[in-house]
């Protein structure tokens, strides 16, 4: 979950962010993460590493990926979240606003 000590406190549109919208711009942003780290281990040889590569190491290398993404994501990741949340919030705004 983004902290809320780490938005711009300057944007009043921040106060109005939910744990939820919080949540979901974290998971948006590991998702993405995700799919830029994919093509990173899929080019590793994992027939020299310790494990020895194999059908059940490539079985389980999703996974392996997803959980670094989200873990990259929860310490901050690339900073993608903050302007995803920012932009949810827009929206809402919007949406709210119109008759």
């Amino acid at each position: 979950m983004i902290p809320p000590a780490i938005l711009p406190a300057q944007d009043p549109l921040m106060d109005r962010a939910t744990p939820r919208m919080r949540q979901a711009a974290q998971a948006f942003e590991a998702q993405a993460l995700a799919q830029l780290l994919g093509p990173i281990f899929a080019t590793v040889d994992t027939s020299k590493t310790v494990m020895g590569g194999g059908p059940g190491e490539s079985t389980w290398q999703p996974m392996m990926v997803d959980a670094m993404a989200k873990r990259i994501a929860a310490a901050g990741g690339l900073g993608l979240a903050q302007p995803v949340l920012r932009e949810m919030l827009r929206m809402q705004a919007n949406r709210e606003a119109q008759p």
